[in-house]
């Protein structure tokens, strides 16, 4: 970017989803005109009908399409887009597509491809902040590459290690090593990953910090040569190294830390030159309170950052309009003039399913409200790309929304949240159907822990159990609500006896039955007596001839009980019947029943290998013939930026496979079939 820039009539939106919803929201603010991007699956997306003009780029898979430098650049001159803005991820930290922008004399509103590059191999970044004065974490950062090399480095620096690749981000490429016997296999899957991912297999070795925060700090840097910071963000909350739950400003922060933090920030930008939106980010000793010599340089991220409205909303700046105005040449505030007040706190809505290992999951949005809570407000507020009735694709990346709310102190600021995730209900149509965190999100927020700002990056792991919902078997209190729901469903006139259909006999108790799907076979729900405040329901599971007595209190409306009473608090609860189950949620939490199916609708056994997901296979780690243990890593596949290792099943012989690798498949597919180990005679 050089110091003539031109003022900016028309953006061009290198980027899907919220983050190019977001830019065409200040653009028009700006006066500006805006140009969409879209592949086949985004035809007809959100950001593409909010735009003023829409450009097809190709095909669904990101390479085809949003990956694609020539496409991108042609669809700004035949739109005559004198701008870019790349988002954040796809060609946002990629120095070629900045340097045909500039071929093109089209402006790209972000840094140069050299402040890029620079930073964007971790261990030329760490090298380079070393030499900056920027505390940077003992690790191996050397050029040779060898698996008997990097084992030995990472004995050196001494157990844990992280492995990480030295270009991308987002936890891709990255993993946590406990001891030498598994740092092979770990080098190998975090190569592999890296390589899909960035185009570059090339990793570093770092010390792992045990008890660790994850705190960055946002700055910007103008074409004058100043550099500015906006304060910190907490990003500690994490899984598989990908943020959950962000929060400005840190937790615990003191003036001295910050002012350190801040300045290593501005030396770490000023080292490189930076021009625009960056973040540089620290891993932070959370043993105990922050000091000034606990923090250390980890990387930097040369773009807007997803979590960037948690500093829009303490500092009232939007940041990107500032991008836009230092793309033109203007001038960054002074640092005096950037002011802080009040806590903000942001949770990534994701379509995933947490009671299955949080695999991405597809299918249309059924409901979802993002204008109600957020209108004329300034403490609510919902980025997303999605509206009701349109589908997640397998393509890209989960995310649904970012929800953000902010009050004056950290208390409040959590409780908005918690409150704008019970109203943000998002759910699919079926039992296949979409699947969100947004229970997980709550009971995050809502942990003792959380709450205390008792945290670092294994909060999520550390309390699985408490934070992730029950997998396997309905608790037979959800059975019991589903029936009670289907009960006043069916019910008709009621006025006399005779026009009551629901199982009414002289002398005798009315009673209702309703069946479900249970795990192990059929249930059967009897609704029994009722009195002027209950209602008896009897769960009876038919394949273990066991039964229990649930009494629900009709009168029941608190929705404060405390957890082990909830169940009697049936009006607390919100039911729908769709049509292959009964939806049953409160505060978050999304429960499914199963209506009872004529149709064989299992899709695995303990003799095939099913795919949990769409996706493409990338590796097959045996071949027809081979006699397999049970948990033996047998297939890799990749699905929405994730790669996850499908193991056997059982013990067995591999008697068929079913998927090669790049091979496309779907949701159910048998990847693999297994046979007994045949037994000599």
């Amino acid at each position: 970017m050089s110091k003539t820039s031109q003022k900016i009539t028309k953006i061009l939106i290198a980027n899907r989803g919220e983050i190019a919803c977001r830019v065409i929201k200040t653009a028009r603010k700006m006066g500006l005109e805006t140009v969409a991007v879209y592949s086949d699956a985004d035809r007809k997306a959100l950001h593409v009908r909010l735009a003023d003009e829409a450009v097809h780029i190709g095909a669904s898979p990101a390479v085809e399409s949003y990956l694609v430098i020539d496409k991108i650049i042609k669809a700004a001159k035949d739109t005559g887009a004198d701008a870019v803005h790349p988002g954040y991820g796809f060609l946002s930290e990629n120095p070629d597509f900045v340097r045909a922008c500039q071929k093109a004399k089209i402006t790209f509103i972000g840094p140069s491809p050299e402040s890029m590059e620079a930073m964007g191999l971790k261990d030329a970044a760490k090298k380079l902040m070393d030499a900056a004065g920027v505390p940077t974490t003992p690790g191996y950062h050397g050029e040779d590459q060898s698996p008997k090399l990097l084992r030995a480095k990472a004995g050196m620096i001494g157990y844990p290690v992280l492995i990480k690749a030295v270009a991308g981000g987002g936890g891709k490429g990255m993993r946590k090593v406990d001891t030498d016997s598994d740092f092979d296999a770990a080098l190998a899957s975090c190569q592999r990953e890296a390589k899909s991912s960035f185009g570059n297999d090339q990793v570093l070795i770092e010390k792992y910090i045990t008890s660790p925060r994850h705190i960055e700090v946002q700055v910007f840097g103008d074409i004058h040569g100043n550099v500015v910071h906006m304060f910190e963000r907490d990003c500690s909350l994490q899984r598989r190294h990908q943020k959950v739950i962000e929060e400005a400003p840190a937790p615990g922060m003191t003036d001295s830390v910050r002012k350190a933090m801040t300045d290593a920030a501005m030396n770490a930008a000023k080292a490189v030159n930076y021009v625009g939106a960056g973040t540089v980010e620290f891993i932070v000793d959370g043993s105990g309170k922050l000091r000034t010599d606990g923090f250390w340089f980890m990387e930097m991220n040369t773009r807007l950052q997803v979590e960037h409205p948690v500093t829009e909303m303490i500092t009232g700046l939007d940041l990107v309009e500032l991008q836009i105005r230092i793309a033109q040449g203007e001038n960054l505030p002074a640092q005096k003039d950037i002011k802080m007040e009040g806590h903000a706190v942001e949770a990534r809505l994701y379509a995933e399913d947490p009671a299955n290992d949080f695999l991405p999951s597809i299918g249309k949005v059924r409901h979802f409200d993002d204008e109600s809570w957020t209108s004329g407000t300034e403490i609510y507020r919902i980025d997303t790309g999605i509206e009701q009735g349109e589908k997640v694709s397998i393509h890209y990346d989960p995310m649904i929304a970012k929800l953000v709310t902010f009050a004056d102190d950290r208390e409040d600021a959590i409780d908005n949240l918690i409150d704008l995730i019970d109203a943000a209900e998002v759910c699919g149509d079926s039992l296949n159907g979409l699947k969100t965190n947004s229970g997980f999100l709550r009971r995050c927020l809502s942990h003792p822990d959380f709450q205390d700002a008792k945290i670092n990056t294994h909060f999520i792991p550390a309390n699985h159990d408490t934070l992730l919902p029950e997998t396997g078997e309905l608790r037979d209190e959800l059975y019991a609500m589903a029936g009670l729901y289907m009960e006043q469903l069916s019910r008709h006139a009621e006025n006399t006896p005779f026009g009551d259909t629901n199982g009414w006999r002289l002398n005798m108790p009315k009673t209702e039955t309703h069946f479900f799907e249970g795990l192990d076979g059929p249930v059967k729900v009897r609704i029994g007596k009722k009195t002027n405040r209950s209602i008896a329901v009897y769960v009876d599971h038919m394949d273990r001839d066991t039964s229990k007595l649930y009494v629900f209190d009709l009168d029941a409306e608190n929705e404060d009980l405390p957890n082990e009473k909830v169940w009697n608090s049936y009006r607390a609860w919100a039911f729908k019947k769709l049509q292959d189950h009964i939806s049953i949620t409160r505060h978050s939490e999304f429960y499914m029943v199963p209506l009872p199916s004529h149709e064989d609708t299992a899709k695995a056994s303990s003799n095939a290998l099913i795919a949990p997901m769409p996706g493409k296979i990338i590796a097959v780690n045996t071949k027809a013939g081979d006699a397999v243990k049970a948990g033996e890593p047998l297939i890799v596949m990749e699905a929405m930026k994730m790669e996850m290792s499908l193991e056997a099943p059982r013990d067995g012989v591999v008697a068929q496979i079913n998927a090669d690798i790049n091979a496309l498949v779907a949701d159910g597919d048998s990847l693999l079939t297994l046979e007994d180990i045949k037994q000599d005679k």
